[in-house]
């Protein structure tokens, strides 16, 4: 069920400066919302966007055989990348 239709129980506070906050009321009345559900709406939207490409990806069939392809052929060696990995990093 969308979180949109569920019962609003739990609050999420914000701070922000005056000038965001005068920009968030305006953006609102724009679109005839009052704040919190212009904030509520625009984070559902971006999160969804933030998460939609680590929960699924979609291929067409030709590229499921390229995928697939290429998770079928055999592993090669890379001394450059096995250099890199054996050596300690910038932070230690």
């Amino acid at each position: 069920m969308p979180a949109a239709i569920l019962s609003k129980s739990e609050r999420i506070d914000v701070r922000a400066t005056l000038p965001v906050k005068q920009l968030l009321q305006e953006a609102a009345r724009a679109a005839h919302k009052n704040v919190s559900e212009f904030l509520l709406e625009a984070g559902i939207l971006a999160a969804n966007q933030m998460l939609a490409d680590r929960l699924r990806f979609e291929l067409s069939p030709e590229q499921w055989d390229a995928f697939q392809a290429a998770l079928d052929q055999p592993v090669t060696v890379k001394p450059k990348l096995n250099q890199l990995l054996s050596e300690p990093g910038l932070l230690g």
